[in-house]
């Protein structure tokens, strides 16, 4: 699921000294609470420490669909509910046992610059080195392939993670003045493979491209109380998910 969902971008000079890569496991969370702290850290990108991968899982079933989607529509093709607004694009992604990451990059980082079709290529071939350490092949998407209009792992796009020729991983994102945030699904469908070993391979990758390395991310009071904020004003809110 490519998405250009962009406020404003803009040419920066990388830092002299890069800043190390900071990620953090932040287990099962429920919906509203998972979208809200991915919001958080885009919101608050210019208080964090360099870019953060974070990882994530759902209490229970839920489905997202990307912020210029219309609920209306998304509504009739999917039975999970809740249903939330990403603050991301792309469409309709379902979530139960899917493995969901979230990365931020804020502006000054070589990925604040890339275009989105760029940044959605690299943090693929990331996903694709992950799984080949696992002893598992496979492919990025040369092309399209025709899908439902709204959902994302029903055909594929370009750049688009695929396993024996069907999509496995997608992604969306959004740009401000400040970081570019990436919102990611992958659906395992091949066996004998453990999240923990594809999670611990993304921050080996990380570490040895990055001479900074990788650092575990604390979570500071004046972050929490925005998560906090967002799940109450935003994400928990009937009239923001059926905005459009």
């Amino acid at each position: 699921m490519v998405d250009k969902h962009t406020d404003s971008s803009s040419s920066v000079q990388h830092s002299q000294h890069p800043a190390p890569f900071f990620w953090l496991d932040t287990g099962l969370g429920e919906p509203a609470l998972n979208m809200a702290f991915d919001d958080a850290l885009l919101q608050c990108a210019e208080e964090l420490p360099g870019p953060v991968l974070r990882f994530y899982g759902w209490t229970v079933p839920a489905a997202t669909f990307g912020y210029f989607q219309h609920y209306s529509e998304i509504e009739k093709v999917t039975l999970l509910r809740p249903l939330i607004r990403r603050p991301s694009g792309g469409g309709l992604v379902p979530h139960d046992a899917d493995w969901t990451y979230s990365a931020v990059f804020p502006k000054g980082t070589e990925w604040y610059e890339f275009k989105a079709e760029e940044s959605y290529r690299r943090i693929h071939i990331w996903l694709q080195q992950s799984f080949q350490r696992m002893g598992v092949k496979t492919e990025l998407a040369d092309c399209c392939l025709k899908s439902i209009p709204g959902q994302c792992f029903i055909g594929h796009e370009k750049y688009d993670l695929l396993w024996q020729g069907r999509k496995i991983a997608g992604a969306a994102q959004r740009r401000t003045r400040n970081a570019l945030l990436i919102q990611g699904s992958i659906q395992p469908v091949m066996s004998g493979i453990a999240r923990d070993d594809w999670q611990k391979n993304l921050l080996t990758i990380a570490a040895e491209k990055k001479p900074s390395g990788s650092k575990p991310f604390e979570v500071f009071p004046k972050f929490s109380r925005k998560v906090e904020a967002l799940v109450q004003s935003v994400y928990t809110r009937d009239d923001y998910n059926r905005r459009r």
